[in-house]
């Protein structure tokens, strides 16, 4: 859901900050007061192509920044969490904030989150959270594999998606398996030598897993041995065997304070503080004793440990690998000689594998096909009612369901297409191909009508829906936008008081000019402020106390029976 929309030097717009609710939200004004800027503005937020033409006269740069609650959108938390974007969600947050920047040069930037991203990543993110329906170019419904993702919601076969989709990844495992062994079998023998070369010299080395830590602490000790030595004996000398040694002093010292601890609490302290040290001396001593007894001068073992040492060294830099990865090497070189010694006969294997996973995979897809192509004439026939009741009585709406390439695939054996035809004379065409802004709106609206609880677009906005419509069909399309407003968020821009009227949230657009140069503000209105609106939507610029009764008539029905 948007939650704000931050504009800035963008067109006529030199500073705007607009917040947004849940609900149908409706923004009218005289026309060529600017209503169509916001969408252009929510539009380059979105991934939009831009100009510098979109930069307000006098100005370095547009800005806009869009704010939108992804609370309860998980495709778009998936999305970001995909493509590590995901701050705002680690720290707790439910929002992320899509923005864009145009110089007065042309160049443009997108950022989410913060984050510098390419312009298709904001244009990936967009269609998951806001569809435009109009003349601007973000419109989710026009994107095939969202009118195929619409069709599934409508059909609810999520369990044969699933199961077509687990058929593909191992049909998918073995061909690739399958390649790679083709391509080591293609090798010929020179590999084939060279693995087992490599795997024997290794198996000659017979290096064991933790053999290099444990030569190299086993190294440093003998070769260092004879300044440990003297350092243990040195130490021992010191605390226990010397005249006047530590552990002689500290205990002397302990047993001159003794006396006097009954005398002085903090004395008493010290000296239990002292004895412990005492025992600590004593135990350290035993320590370096232990360690003088372990420790030998064998040059021979130290010759033999160099010459272990320089062999797997010299290996292991012949494979441009560390020591201690030597291990790992050898079972990785044998399981590839394995592969390669048993490539024919598991190749065999593979095409009568191959060709059972593709047999597995056809029979799902085609139980697929089959409920999908019972949802498409199910939601052909629904959206083309709709269609007619929203002021296009000639209109029909039909998903086509096209092939993919015939190898398997993730999304089953075909994919939807939308078609559109507006008049009897007319061939349905793609719905992409539709000229009229109007026109496409009010096919969005049906369809967003139909499957609104498929769609995990939590927002919408319609730009001319109401367009070539009037009386009773435009109140009915201001019901539809307001019965869709109460399940997502609805933003419509109207010049119809029917559709205006029934809006749980209204703004009013205009434009103004101060020494030479247009200005366009938006504000939203009170309950007396609205009522003077419609009131001039429906009576021009004479307003009578009739006209302004019929406004109020409009809004106070539409609060008592719209909701239905």
């Amino acid at each position: 859901m948007i939650s704000q929309l931050d504009i800035s030097n963008y067109a006529l717009i030199e500073r705007m900050e607009l917040a947004f609710a849940p609900g149908l939200t409706v923004l009218t004004g005289e026309t060529g007061a600017g209503k169509s800027i916001l969408i252009g503005a929510l539009s380059l937020a979105l991934g939009d192509r831009a100009d510098s033409a979109v930069v307000r006269q006098g100005a370095e740069r547009a800005e806009v920044a869009a704010t939108i609650s992804i609370k309860d959108n998980e495709a778009a938390k998936r999305w970001l969490r995909e493509q590590e974007l995901d701050q705002e969600l680690d720290n707790g947050g439910d929002e992320c904030i899509l923005r864009r920047t145009v110089s007065a040069d042309g160049r443009s930037r997108a950022f989410i989150n913060g984050s510098t991203v390419p312009l298709a990543s904001l244009r990936a993110l967009g269609v998951l959270l806001i569809d435009i329906h109009g003349q601007h170019e973000h419109h989710s419904l026009l994107e095939r594999e969202h009118q195929s993702g619409l069709l599934d919601g409508y059909a609810r076969h999520a369990n044969l998606l699933a199961q077509v989709e687990s058929r593909y990844r191992e049909w998918r495992r073995l061909r690739t398996e399958a390649e790679e062994l083709a391509q080591l079998s293609r090798a010929g023998g020179g590999e084939l030598e060279l693995l087992r070369y490599q795997a024997q010299e290794l198996d000659a080395l017979a290096l064991g897993d933790d053999e290099v830590r444990r030569l190299d602490e086993e190294h440093r000790r003998l070769a260092n041995a004879g300044q440990l030595i003297e350092a243990c004996r040195a130490g021992i000398a010191e605390l226990h065997e010397e005249e006047d040694a530590i552990t002689d002093r500290v205990t002397r010292l302990a047993g001159m304070l003794r006396p006097f601890s009954t005398i002085d609490a903090g004395l008493a302290s010290a000296v239990e503080l002292l004895a412990s040290a005492d025992t600590q001396l004593i135990e350290a001593a035993a320590e370096l004793r232990a360690s003088l007894q372990r420790l030998d001068l064998d040059p021979q073992r130290l010759d033999q440990i160099d010459r272990r040492l320089g062999a797997i060294h010299e290996l292991a830099r012949k494979h441009r690998t560390p020591a201690a990865q030597l291990p790992a090497l050898h079972e990785e070189l044998r399981a590839r000689l394995e592969r390669v010694e048993g490539a024919d006969a598991r190749l065999t294997a593979l095409a009568a594998a191959i060709a059972q996973a593709a047999q597995s995979w056809s029979e799902a897809a085609a139980e697929l096909s089959t409920s999908r192509a019972k949802a498409a004439r199910k939601l052909s026939q629904a959206v083309t009612r709709e269609m007619r009741k929203l002021g296009m009585p000639d209109g029909s709406f039909a998903v086509e369901l096209e092939p993919r390439t015939p190898d398997p695939s993730p999304a089953g054996s075909e994919r939807a297409l939308f078609l559109v035809a507006t008049n009897p004379q007319q061939t349905p065409r793609p719905l992409a191909k539709i000229a009229s802004g109007g026109e496409l709106s009010r096919v969005g609206l049906a369809i967003q009508m139909i499957t609104v609880e498929q769609t995990g677009v939590p927002s919408a906005v319609f730009d001319e829906v109401d367009v070539g419509v009037g009386g009773r069909v435009a109140e009915i399309v201001g019901q539809g936008l307001r019965a869709l407003g109460t399940r997502r968020q609805v933003l419509c821009i109207t010049h119809l008081p029917q559709v205006a009227a029934l809006g749980h949230h209204h703004l009013r657009v205009a434009k103004s000019a101060s020494k030479g140069k247009s200005a366009v503000t938006v504000a939203p209105l009170t309950r007396t402020e609205r009522t003077e609106e419609i009131a001039r939507m429906l009576g021009g610029v004479e307003i009578s106390a009739t006209t302004r009764a019929h406004a109020e008539e409009m809004i106070a029905r539409s609060e008592t029976s719209a909701e239905a």
